[in-house]
């Protein structure tokens, strides 16, 4: 199957879409004088969420499974969009990081904040590795309601399991693929897999620094030691070509896929470039990679990332996301 390139599938100027994402952004914890911010990462979840509509996997009254749910942009969005309707449905936001990490707000304190408002009902935020939760042998899983479950009686509670800019956190590739393995199989699990994840690739001239940086840490990365329990956003990098042949590796069918173009409000690109850039980042690699040559070519990387920037009006204030990869599978 062919990727679609949809540029004209971004949805930063639609008057609806705008007015959606402004009600879904106040929705979660975030500075009023930095509301563009939110705005924009909310904007980008309608865009992803548009896509898997658009191949009949989301609706009103669907109960969706998300992996990696952070501090919940995706998964406010995903509770917006089924809650509609006469049933409403739910989503069951699993993440096994602490409750202190992120910033410049906690998981603790924007899950909390979510679940005040009046999309809290429809959430349930469960602390734990996706392999746990999903491996689970209690039926139904755990954050699914017993009623729920025994109304759908040999049929999965989920009608989509969604991982959204939530790969790359994984250990190894072998641990995705595991994953989407139990997904697969997994009784009370979905019969859609939906994935997005930036796609190593840039439309724009101004989105190939965030490439180069998602390279540059991924490389880092992969050199330190095993038992260290890292909190850095790349940990295992993997293109779309990858994930695809891991998913059908478990088993799955690709339906549809895109690949498309992040509008200019979105600051992914920006943040990661200049964590690539910092004197941390050098500290690191000095720190956790010892042989010379290696270590070279981790600050070959950052170079070329560097040096990227002079073909980008505006130099790091100018750069752009990269291109983000959406699929669904079956």
């Amino acid at each position: 199957m062919s990727t679609q390139i949809d540029t004209a599938t971004t949805v930063d100027d639609t008057t609806t879409t705008t007015t959606t994402a402004t009600t879904i952004a106040r929705l979660c914890l975030h500075d009023p004088t930095h509301f563009h911010t939110q705005y924009s990462q909310i904007l980008h979840r309608l865009n992803l969420v548009q896509h898997w509509k658009a191949a009949a996997a989301l609706s009103p009254g669907s109960n969706v499974l998300e992996l990696g749910c952070g501090q919940g942009d995706c998964t406010v969005t995903l509770a917006y969009t089924v809650a509609r309707g006469e049933l409403g449905g739910r989503v069951v936001a699993i993440d096994p990081a602490e409750l202190n990490y992120g910033s410049p707000y906690t998981l603790g304190q924007a899950q909390e904040h979510i679940s005040r408002g009046p999309m809290g009902k429809r959430i349930t935020w469960v602390r734990q590795e996706p392999l746990e939760y999903l491996s689970s042998s209690s039926s139904p899983l755990p954050g699914t309601a017993a009623s729920e479950s025994e109304s759908k009686k040999n049929q999965p509670f989920f009608d989509a399991t969604v991982l959204a800019h939530s790969l790359w956190y994984f250990a190894t590739p072998s641990l995705v693929e595991e994953t989407f393995r139990v997904i697969k199989q997994h009784p009370n699990t979905s019969k859609r897999l939906l994935l997005a994840e930036w796609a190593l690739e840039a439309t724009h001239k101004a989105s190939q620094p965030h490439v180069l940086a998602a390279l540059t840490q991924a490389a880092l990365e992969c050199r330190k030691p095993d038992d260290r329990k890292s909190l850095s956003n790349i940990r295992t990098v993997l293109g779309p070509k990858r994930l695809t042949e891991l998913a059908l590796a478990a088993g799955w069918q690709l339906e549809r896929e895109s690949r498309v173009p992040c509008g200019e409000l979105l600051e992914d690109g920006k943040w990661e470039v200049a964590a690539c850039l910092s004197p941390a980042f050098e500290r690191e690699v000095r720190e956790h990679v010892s042989d010379e040559r290696e270590q070279a070519v981790v600050f070959a990387l950052r170079d070329a990332c560097e040096a990227s920037l002079e073909a980008v009006p505006g130099g790091k204030e100018g750069v752009r996301a990269m291109d983000v990869w959406v699929a669904s599978f079956v």
